[in-house]
């Protein structure tokens, strides 16, 4: 059945055209991600479609009785309300907590988050998990989400992943993360120069078929044809499921690729970075390590030993709350740890990507920004201008004239990574460097990377980004320990999901016994997992608010009664009320009862 059909549409900003005569539909059950750059007219399409923005020209039909449902970069809540409000409605707690998949969505995506807490008290993270929760618990024919993996971490976007792969809605997708768009879409649209390319299967199946266009049509320019394949290269090496969607026929591609060398020349690279940083780079000596401060916080490290060595590709991942922006200010020097040695080469020169945008002069030239540092790096083999840096990273002609004033929040961050690369690092730790970057200009700076001889530590919720750039995989699991996982994300997964990782937090406020593990003569006699245990305390904490709510309402009934102790009539009636409060009451109390035996207290 089809749902939304678009007939010619044009809509336009100025004089910059973002949409030109499109036509196109979306069917029931289609899934759909949208890529293109940033500004190229991604939000404008999705904004027409959903029908919040008329467009200059063309007709936009839904079918009747159409129900859309958008998650929009900003948000609309009220900060009066409380998130269990905002999310579940005037929904009674024995009503929605009844349902499996609402647990499920609010465990997943509102699990550290107060559902009595009120909007205004909310972060950013916090206020767009809860829009995305409001979302997903409704039942809608189209979903729309623009960029709906913001502020999750790795578990969160595969659990979103998933849920959204089981519903049977319609779904149409903006977002940056490849992996993403892979585990969810059928199919890709591509806004570009006014028009939307459609490719059939996800991101893996969009870059194979966009390589195959351009060499069938030999129309692309040699050093993107280059890119391309270069990212064919890696994803045809990579996992099977990242080549599992393509329906289109792969010869041709296998073809394209058969001669292409490996993404990084690894050993080269490695001996070049040895050469600049000589065999220390970072080695840590039994350190611990709180998140706040000497004994502050929750703990990252106790008593941990780990050593980064030259040419090391490190991605560090774990649960948002692990400390991994803590591990990064440990190694560069902005935090102390509260015992133990870090002891840094003495050729390490680093630079440190934070969350954080730098501060920039507003008055200055792009241009004139990064020529203050350096006018000429070496990038591997090859030597680049300011100006070609800043073409590779989308800083297209008059673009290096912009007053840095008038940047947005993606360009800055763009213009920040440059002008870290243009200092000639041999050390970068950077920390979610792809937020507000587009896909074209994800794959520029990990070509970039691919050539950079030196120690990388990555942190990124982008997955994509994480695999393609780093070469090893070390985690957080919330032990106090930084591990080593030779299966990469698809190990910390499963450790996750088997209750072997938790966030500082969480382990700072575990028994220390709790956190060492059964005795193995006492394995047979253990407890609850982890994940288990917190589940259950989560069911027993919201047990507990539900008994005081009934118990109030029992007071307020026993105050109304012997107010009413003359109106038999009304009487009756509150009888009954308080008849089925006490019931319900029972009823929790046995479950809290059976919770609280299960967790042993």
């Amino acid at each position: 059945m089809n749902l939304v059909n678009l007939e010619s549409v044009s809509h336009s900003y100025g004089p910059k055209p973002l949409l030109r005569d499109v036509s196109l539909g979306i069917e029931s059950g289609d899934r759909i991600g949208v890529v293109g750059r940033n500004g190229g007219g991604k939000t404008t399409l999705i904004s027409v479609i959903a029908g919040d923005l008329k467009p200059n020209g063309g007709r936009v039909t839904h079918n009747r009785g159409l129900h859309v449902a958008t998650l929009s970069q900003g948000d609309d809540l009220d900060p009066a309300l409380s998130v269990q409000e905002i999310v579940l409605g005037d929904r009674p707690e024995h009503e929605w907590a009844g349902e499996a998949g609402i647990r499920e969505i609010l465990a997943n995506l509102l699990g550290d988050i107060d559902l009595t807490a009120l909007a205004a008290s909310l972060s950013g993270g916090e206020r767009r998990r809860t829009a995305l929760a409001r979302l997903l618990i409704g039942e809608h024919d189209l979903i729309i989400l623009d960029e709906p993996t913001n502020h999750l971490d790795i578990e969160a976007i595969d659990w979103l992943a998933r849920h959204l792969s089981g519903r049977k809605t319609a779904l149409l997708v903006v977002t940056h993360d490849r992996w993403f768009l892979d585990a969810v879409s059928t199919r890709t649209w591509e806004v570009v120069d006014g028009a939307v390319e459609r490719y059939e299967g996800g991101y893996a199946a969009y870059v194979l078929a966009k390589a195959e266009r351009a060499r069938v049509a030999a129309a692309s320019e040699a050093r993107r044809q280059n890119l391309m394949r270069k990212e064919i290269a890696w994803l045809r090496r990579g996992p099977p499921a990242r080549t599992s969607k393509p329906k289109f026929r792969i010869d041709a591609a296998q073809a394209l690729i058969a001669d292409e060398p490996p993404a990084r020349e690894s050993v080269e690279l490695v001996k070049f970075a040895a050469a600049r940083l000589g065999r220390t780079v970072y080695d840590l000596e039994d350190v611990t390590l709180h998140a706040g401060g000497p004994g502050q916080g929750p703990l990252v490290l106790d008593h941990s030993t780990w050593q980064f060595g030259p040419g090391d590709r490190i991605g560090l991942i774990g649960v948002n709350g692990s400390g991994k922006s803590s591990v990064l200010r440990l190694l560069a020097d902005t935090v102390q740890p509260d015992s133990g040695r870090v002891v840094r080469g003495r050729t390490v020169r680093l630079a440190h990507l934070s969350q954080e945008l730098g501060e920039l002069d507003p008055t200055r030239r792009v241009l004139e920004t990064v020529e203050e540092i350096r006018k000429f790096i070496q990038v591997g083999k090859k030597e680049w201008t300011a100006s070609q840096l800043l073409e590779r990273l989308g800083f297209k002609g008059d673009a290096q004239w912009k007053v840095v004033g008038d940047l947005s929040g993606g360009e800055r961050r763009r213009l920040q990574l440059l002008r870290l690369l243009m200092d000639d690092p041999n050390v970068l730790l950077l920390d979610e460097p792809t937020n507000d970057l587009d896909i074209e200009t994800l794959n520029e700076l990990e070509d970039l990377l691919d050539g950079w001889p030196g120690t990388l530590i990555l942190v990124s919720h982008d997955r994509y980004f994480l695999e393609r750039v780093s070469d090893r995989t070390v985690a957080l699991l919330g032990d106090g320990k930084l591990s080593m996982l030779p299966g990469g994300v698809d190990e910390y997964l499963a450790r996750r999901a088997s209750g072997a990782a938790l966030s500082a937090r969480a382990a700072s406020g575990a028994p220390a016994s709790a956190a060492a593990g059964p005795a193995p003569q006492q394995a047979a006699e253990a407890g609850p997992s982890a994940k288990e245990e917190r589940e259950l305390r989560k069911e027993l904490s919201r047990l507990e608010r539900q008994l005081d709510k009934l118990s109030s309402r029992e007071a307020k009934l026993h105050a109304s009664m012997a107010d009413a102790a003359a109106d038999y009539g009304r009487l009756a009636t509150l009888d009954a009320e308080l008849k089925d409060i006490i019931t319900e009451k029972d009823t929790v109390e046995a479950e809290w009862l059976e919770v609280a035996d299960r967790l042993g207290e």
